[in-house]
């Protein structure tokens, strides 16, 4: 039997990896994704590099020699991220060059301690850009209110930009206008636009989590037999329909004229990426997102779980543009009952800056640790 997988290339998906695992690189695992499974690009972020770095042991010998080098802890960590990146990198780029630079990329997140830093992330945008010296890179940078300056000028100098932490529609749209808008600005002055490659990491997962439990919240509250089924009838319906109802805006936003231009100067669109498509809630099947979201020029980025079960047991079907009209009434009816979508999709993007603030944090304190370790048996000799 075809490995489902590999058949979502037929639908116009690519499948990319989200993580990194340096004893997966080692041992060969990481290629066979890529021969076996299809897989044509790899994303990560902090909460995958502290899982990773603080897993078993295969980061412990750099780690060791960089202590007693006397790195501090910053210089200890992007050390050994950027020659996971490099090397993930290395492995990409052959898929890179035959996709003619759409795909193929691995992702190296800035800070998320710079997330309402404009010019902070700037700066690190540039220097990772630089040091990591690989044409396949693409640097994520949240949708965040100062992160969206940060994208458009980053991608108006030529830079691979993921951007991530996006939930809501609004803020889809305003990626993609820091997208056409950075294109628009390199093309006026004379600046090839043809290898600048961009995708827009929109969450799923994280959306049914959170709406779920309000629609519990708020059946705890009546004890109507009939609004209590109604609001059951709501659950895990939430993500799908938004990753749906945005996909209509890419296409409507990058079919239009004013993208058709820049097309015919060379530009790429910028795809949706599906993240956080793992299933939360062990009540829905566990390919649920991954098979509802399956559709032409989008990317989804799956864990290895994912990959597995997908690879075990995947429906592949065109779904992306599944019942729209039933999407849009899912979004009035939570708001209908007071699940209001601006607010739940902007306290989900907070909680995930958080999340990989505090993910940021507890590795430079796993790393602190090792040096004062090894300060102290250094000590002892």
């Amino acid at each position: 039997m075809t490995n489902p997988l590999l058949q979502l290339k037929a639908q116009g998906q690519s499948v990319w990896y989200d993580n990194i695992d340096r004893s997966q690189l080692a041992s060969g695992q990481f290629q066979r994704l890529l021969d076996e499974d299809g897989v044509v690009g790899v994303t990560a972020n902090p909460t995958i590099f502290e899982k990773s770095i603080r897993a078993g042991h295969a980061y412990d010998e750099q780690m060791n020699q960089l202590i007693r080098e006397g790195k501090n802890t910053n210089d200890i960590y992007e050390a050994m991220v950027i020659q996971d990146i490099r090397t993930v990198a290395d492995f990409l780029r052959p898929i890179y060059d035959r996709a003619n630079g759409q795909d193929g990329f691995v992702s190296l997140e800035v800070s998320p301690d710079l997330a309402h830093d404009t010019q902070g992330t700037l700066a690190q945008v540039s220097r990772f850009w630089n040091t990591v010296d690989r044409p396949n890179l693409m640097i994520k940078i949240p949708a965040t209110p100062a992160g969206i300056p940060a994208i458009r000028q980053s991608l108006t100098g030529g830079i691979n930009i993921n951007i991530t932490l996006i939930f809501s529609l609004n803020n889809y749209r305003e990626v993609a206008e820091a997208f056409i808008s950075a294109l628009e600005t390199r093309l006026a002055a004379a600046k090839d636009i043809s290898r600048i490659a961009s995708v827009a990491s929109f969450f799923v997962s994280r959306v049914d989590t959170l709406v779920d439990k309000l629609l519990e919240d708020t059946a705890k509250t009546t004890s109507d037999a009939s609004q209590q089924q109604h609001l059951k009838s709501l659950e895990g319906k939430a993500a799908i329909a938004n990753a749906r109802l945005v996909y209509q805006d890419f296409k409507s936003i990058f079919e239009a004229p004013r993208f058709a231009a820049l097309q015919r100067a060379g530009a790429y669109a910028q795809r949706p990426l599906w993240a956080s498509t793992s299933t939360k809630n062990p009540a829905y099947r566990d390919v649920l997102y991954a098979e509802e979201l399956i559709g032409p020029h989008t990317v989804d980025t799956m864990p290895l779980e994912t990959i597995q079960n997908f690879r075990d047991h995947g429906q592949v079907r065109y779904s992306i543009e599944d019942n729209i009209p039933e999407a849009l009434a899912i979004i009035a009816s939570l708001e209908a009952i007071g699940i209001h979508y601006d607010q739940v999709t902007q306290q989900l993007q907070d909680e995930g800056v958080q999340k990989f603030a505090d993910s940021f944090h507890a590795l430079f304190e796993g790393i602190a640790g090792k040096q004062k370790a090894i300060a102290a048996q250094q000590i002892k000799k």
